[in-house]
């Protein structure tokens, strides 16, 4: 079962997920955000997807800190794209005595869900203005052109900014947080031809190649999932 709650970090979400006898495992959708990870008594990050990642392994607990889009590569001093649809230790990243003393205070900690949000608090650098207006443009669903242009951005500089950010340029961004507005609606019961249009695609169909592409199957198939 998932659940999750704000963060005391600005724009971030504490979440924990235990495994459901006899369901399968949810696949991660693509949402321009990075996690911190507790499993297993392990320390991971996960970068930013670009497609629905499925947990592999047996079925087991997790805890997480996932980040407002572009805040994570400042914590954990590394770009974002080089974590691009990766999963990887902690210890891959920071000094292994560091993370050893880390990884003992988490498992030490009660809540292993708050022990990581005390971490990622003690190490947040303040958020950039400038990539949160660009987030929150490209949410709202302002062109990548006029957002950049508001920016006073040119497209080579907001490009390598995105990848260091991100993950990845910033269409693509602008794409996946497109699908987050189009599954809201669907999920809250907008027929789909009305939520391809209030989303800002095309028609139902472009909806329906994105879906796809994104998370490997349909908008159907995704909102059968709990």
């Amino acid at each position: 079962m998932y659940q999750e709650r704000p963060s005391r970090l600005a724009g971030a979400v504490v979440w924990t997920h235990a495994p459901v006898p006899a369901t399968d495992a949810l696949p991660v959708l693509p949402d321009g955000c990075m996690d911190l990870l507790w499993n297993d008594g392990r320390l991971l990050v996960a970068g930013p997807d670009t497609r629905a990642h499925v947990p592999g392994g047996p079925p087991t607990s997790w805890a997480g800190v996932r980040f407002y889009p572009g805040t994570a590569p400042g914590l954990l001093g590394v770009p974002a794209h080089a974590l691009r649809d990766r999963r990887v230790d902690l210890a891959d990243l920071w000094p292994a005595a560091r993370v050893r003393r880390l990884t003992a205070r988490v498992a030490a900690a009660p809540d292993p869900a708050t022990a990581l949000e005390d971490l990622a608090l003690e190490r947040a650098a303040p958020p950039d203005p400038e990539l949160r207006r660009l987030v929150t443009a490209l949410a709202e669903g302002r062109s990548v052109a006029a957002t950049a242009d508001e920016l006073g951005l040119g497209a080579r500089r907001l490009h390598r900014r995105s990848l260091a950010a991100f993950g990845y340029g910033p269409k693509t961004l602008a794409r996946i947080l497109r699908l987050r507005r189009a599954l809201d609606l669907a999920r809250a019961g907008v027929p789909y031809a009305d939520t391809a249009s209030r989303a800002g695609y095309a028609d139902q169909a472009h909806l329906a190649r994105d879906v796809r592409e994104f998370t490997g199957t349909t908008l159907s198939g995704l909102l059968l999932r709990p």
